[in-house]
């Protein structure tokens, strides 16, 4: 029997490290991503922050506040990328960009009754630190990763997240249960998310070391003329790719919806009269339902396919939407939020593997840096929609209903697809690498 040798051993103990450290930042920022983005800010926002506010105008400037976040970071996204790339410190940044989340997600302690607007600025940072962390992070894949190994680590780390995230909450939701004073608990539950977001960020600067720049550095003043040089190049490349680029158009659409019920859940349901508790509670319950439902949907995609996949989580959030128009006690909340649990991760873990699937691998990086880029400005429709229909009609209920033209659309479009024309045109590309130049 053959054994490894202390050398072989070693390289497999320093691997597994660096991809369990790798993993360890999704469990990291996921707090952000339940505790803030969808779950407790948000109540906090309508409850405390904008209690001064009349009617649903706490519901109607979160959206707007998303929406500012969303276009900064989709104007930034291109440079940041670039920068990333070109100078050759992706974990420099990165590191950067989650000490600015970490810190401006801690100054939301500081926020107390009537300071929406300081609410909103502080988000706003926080957000940008949040999602640009999130860029450099998915740009370390490849190197933490060996290439056979890419799709396994990439799914742990979404698992990671899951949990890590989950997990928080979980502790944040006694926390704010137990506690007396709700008030306080909120805040603190803000002041958690900063420390463990730090905290559990510690592994990857010890264990995973700055990637080598394959090129020659590009000098600071050229970074922002580079990056837009790079967009334009992509974006005549990818229209080549037909069947891609009409799902692309398709997945900004449904995906817009599925981010703005993510989004909006929370301020919506304080909105229409829900207690604290319930909202938290049945949020968590999202949380936990995902993890085996993303698993299984996967399943599902192999005995149906991955269009029929999508299409049934399509359906189900069109019904999520004209559920919401109707909701009005805690059991109809907790219903939806089962449901949104049942295809939120599924829907678009599938998404992204149908993209991949349709993309020529000589280009994957490109195609999927254009991808989450054009997603951040894609995404800011859908909170904007819910914010005028709000502001116009005075409720948000019919905000809600209106997503259902996002996911009908999207289905729509997502119908014209010819995913077997998509991969055949990639696979010959990567068999005619000249057909690409």
């Amino acid at each position: 029997m053959s054994q490894s040798s202390p050398r072989s051993e070693k390289n497999d103990r320093s691997y597994r490290r660096m991809v369990n450290s790798w993993s360890m930042y999704d469990w990291a920022n996921s707090a952000y991503a339940t505790t803030i983005l969808a779950v407790v800010l948000p109540v906090y926002y309508s409850q405390v922050a904008g209690a001064d506010l009349p009617g649903n105008t706490a519901t109607v400037f979160w959206g707007y506040t998303h929406t500012i976040a969303l276009l900064i970071v989709a104007l930034l996204a291109p440079v940041l990328g670039t920068m990333a790339d070109l100078c050759g410190i992706k974990k420099r940044l990165l590191l950067g960009a989650a000490a600015l989340g970490t810190v401006f997600t801690a100054c939301l302690y500081m926020v107390r009754t009537g300071d929406w607007f300081i609410a909103s600025f502080f988000f706003i940072i926080s957000f940008i630190g949040y999602a640009a962390a999130d860029l450099f992070y998915n740009s370390l894949l490849p190197h933490v990763a060996h290439q056979e190994d890419l799709d396994r680590v990439s799914t742990r780390g979404y698992a990671f997240g899951y949990l890590g995230g989950g997990l928080l909450l979980a502790l944040n939701v006694v926390m704010i249960m137990t506690m007396s004073d709700k008030e306080w608990a909120q805040r603190l539950s803000f002041l958690s998310v900063a420390v463990w977001w730090a905290l559990f960020t510690l592994p990857l600067i010890v264990n995973i070391p700055e990637p080598t720049c394959p090129h020659e550095r590009v000098r600071s003043e050229y970074l922002i003329r580079a990056s837009f040089r790079q967009l334009k190049q992509t974006f005549m490349h990818i229209r080549r790719y037909n069947q891609l680029l009409l799902f692309l158009i398709a997945f900004w659409i449904y995906n817009d919806g599925i981010g703005t019920i993510i989004k909006m859940a929370s301020i919506y349901a304080r909105e229409i009269g829900l207690s604290i508790d319930t909202i938290i509670a049945a949020l968590l319950l999202t949380q936990f339902v995902g993890i085996p439902c993303s698993f299984a949907f996967g399943r599902l995609a192999r005995r149906i396919g991955t269009k029929n996949s999508i299409y049934l989580g399509l359906i189900i959030y069109t019904f999520i939407a004209m559920g919401g128009y109707f909701m009005s006690r805690p059991g109809h909340f907790w219903l939806l939020a089962a449901l949104v649990g049942l295809v939120q991760g599924g829907t678009q873990a599938l998404s992204r593997s149908l993209f991949a699937a349709m993309s020529p691998k000589a280009h994957s990086a490109e195609f999927f840096g254009f991808y989450g880029m054009s997603s951040k400005f894609a995404g800011i429709v859908g909170p904007f929609v819910f914010a005028v229909v709000g502001q116009m009609s005075g409720s948000s209920r019919l905000s809600i209903v209106v997503l259902v033209v996002f996911f009908i659309g999207g289905g729509l479009l997502l119908s014209q697809v010819d995913v077997d024309q998509g991969i055949l045109v990639a696979r010959e590309d990567d068999a005619c690498p000249e057909k690409q130049a």
